[in-house]
């Protein structure tokens, strides 16, 4: 699991340095994927309504709860990669 938290702790840098701007749904997806594979299964409450960056960001979390954290580092670094192509 070392090589692929360091592949996916690399990937996590080299998403820095894109020369674009994402869409916001491919930024949901990569926060979501970072976050399970980071942390796991979505924890904490909701953000409150008026917070709608955050809630949707712990709404694509949540989506991806029960998805292991390393499939989820494979996911992320792949679509990292698809990013920089």
């Amino acid at each position: 699991m070392n090589d692929l938290r360091h592949a996916f702790d690399q990937a996590a840098e080299d998403v820095k340095r894109l020369g674009y701007r994402p869409d916001n749904d491919t930024l949901l997806k990569l926060y979501a994927l970072y976050k399970q594979g980071s942390e796991g299964d979505a924890q904490g409450k909701q953000p409150g309504f008026f917070d709608f960056v955050g809630t949707a960001k712990h709404e694509a979390w949540l989506k991806l709860r029960g998805l292991p954290q390393d499939e989820a580092m494979r996911r992320y670094i792949a679509l990292v990669e698809q990013l920089q192509a």
